[in-house]
C-alpha cells in the first residue's frame, strides 16, 4: 500500500459537488479532501446530507454539478473502475438470503473479479476478520440481525479495496461485536486502507477516528482532525459551596471559556489546554468570595464537538 500513499495524498477529492432530490438540495457545494489512509467520519443530524455524500463518493449517484476523484479517478467518468477500488456497505442494505455464508462471499469474491485459485482464501479471510468462520455454512437469512451486518461487511471488503466506504456499520451490533468493528477498521488502516464512516455512536467513533466532518443541512458545518482538537481543549467541573447567582457572569468576563451547562452551584465549563487561563480562573473567583469546593478536569469528547458545531448556526 505504501504506493498509494506516494501516488495520492488525498486519496478522495471532492469539489464543490451539489445534489438535489425534487424540491431539496441535498448537498449544497460540498467541498473536502480525504487524506490517504486515514478514518474519517461523517456526522450529522437525520437527513444532514451523509448518505447522499457517500452514494455520491462511491459513484452511486451522480451530483447535479462538481466533480469527485478516488485514487485519482473520476467517479462520474468511470464509475466501474471506482467500484473496484471502493468497498460500500450501505444502511439498509441486502443479502441473498437462500445462500449460505461462504456462498454469499465467493459470489462477492467472483463479482469483485478475484483469481479462481484465490477465492476460497478471501474468503476464509474475510470471514475470519468479521468473526463468521464459525457460520460459513449456514444460511443467510438465518443469521441474526447482528451477523448479517457482519457479513454484509465481509462482503465489502473481501476484494481488499482501497477504499472503504461504510453507513451505520454498527447499527443492530451489539457492545461485544462493535468493539471487534473497532478494532477491524484500526487493522485495515495499518493495512493503509482509506475508510470513510457514518455513525451516530460518537462515543465509540472516538476511539478509531482521524477526521471529523460533521454535516449539516447538505453543508460542512465544521471539520476537526480529532487527536489535535481533543488533546487542546479540556472540560471542567466547577462546584461551589454556596449558591451565587451571579456565578456564570463572573465566569464569562474571561475570554475562551464556554459555559456548557450552568445551576446556581456548579458550571460545566470547556477551556483551553492552559494550565495558566485555569489559575486565573480559580484566583479570580476567590477574589470575588467564592467559595470552591470541585474543581476536576475531564477529556473533551467528540460529542461536545459535535454538539458545538450543530448548535452553531454559522458554518465554519
Amino acid at each position: 500500500m505504501l504506493d498509494i500513499y506516494v501516488k495520492y495524498l488525498n486519496m478522495i477529492e471532492i469539489k464543490n459537488i451539489v445534489f438535489e432530490y425534487p424540491g431539496i438540495r441535498a448537498i449544497d457545494n460540498i467541498s473536502l479532501k480525504i487524506v490517504t489512509g486515514d478514518i474519517t467520519a461523517l456526522v450529522g443530524p437525520n437527513g444532514a446530507g451523509k448518505t447522499t455524500l457517500m452514494r455520491c463518493i462511491a459513484a452511486l449517484e451522480t451530483p447535479l454539478s462538481g466533480a469527485i476523484t478516488v485514487a485519482g479517478i473520476d467517479v462520474v467518468q468511470n464509475p466501474r473502475l471506482c467500484h473496484r477500488k471502493m468497498g460500500y456497505l450501505a444502511d439498509f442494505f441486502g443479502l441473498y438470503r437462500t445462500l449460505s455464508v461462504r456462498q454469499c462471499l465467493t459470489y462477492f469474491a467472483r463479482a469483485q473479479l478475484i483469481p479462481a485459485n484465490e477465492q476460497a482464501g478471501a474468503v476464509e479471510l474475510a470471514a475470519k476478520r468479521l468473526g463468521l468462520l464459525d457460520r460459513l455454512d449456514h444460511f443467510a437469512g438465518s443469521l441474526s440481525r447482528g451477523l448479517a451486518q457482519r457479513l454484509a461487511i465481509a462482503q465489502a471488503i473481501i476484494h481488499e479495496p482501497e477504499v472503504v466506504i461504510l453507513d451505520e456499520p454498527a447499527s443492530g451490533l451489539d457492545p461485544e461485536a462493535r468493539q471487534a468493528l473497532s478494532h477491524l477498521f484500526l487493522e485495515l488502516k495499518r493495512q493503509g486502507m482509506t475508510l470513510v464512516i457514518s455513525s451516530h455512536i460518537l462515543s465509540e467513533l472516538e476511539e478509531y477516528t482521524d477526521h471529523m466532518v460533521i454535516v449539516k443541512n447538505g453543508k460542512i458545518a465544521k471539520q476537526a482532525e480529532l487527536n489535535h482538537q481533543l488533546q487542546q481543549k479540556i472540560i471542567v467541573n466547577l462546584t461551589t459551596h454556596e449558591s451565587h447567582d451571579d456565578l456564570v457572569s463572573i465566569i464569562m468576563t474571561m475570554s475562551d471559556i464556554k459555559i456548557i451547562s450552568s445551576e446556581s452551584k456548579s458550571c460545566r465549563l470547556q477551556m483551553d489546554k492552559d494550565s495558566y487561563q485555569q489559575s486565573m480562573l480559580l484566583g479570580m473567583l476567590v477574589e470575588k468570595g467564592i467559595t470552591v469546593c470541585q474543581f476536576s478536569i475531564e477529556k473533551s469528547s467528540l460529542q461536545d464537538a459535535y454538539l458545538d458545531a450543530v448548535a452553531s448556526p454559522g458554518e465554519e
